[in-house]
């Protein structure tokens, strides 16, 4: 191994381990976060659907 996939190796370790820290020590806020993107993605998903139907109904 060179000295550049050893040292990019040792900063991912150690950048998933502070990430995964920073997720424990805030996790009602993660939580909230997640929860917030599930509910844009459905909204989206809605909002496509009706479009495509709207679409498909005027064919």
């Amino acid at each position: 191994m060179d000295k550049a996939g050893i040292g990019s190796l040792l900063i991912g370790l150690i950048l998933c381990v502070l990430g995964i820290y920073a997720i424990w020590v805030f996790l009602p806020g993660v939580i909230a976060v997640v929860l917030g993107l599930i509910g844009i993605v459905a909204l989206l998903v809605g909002l496509v659907l009706i479009i495509f139907g709207i679409l498909i109904i005027k064919e």
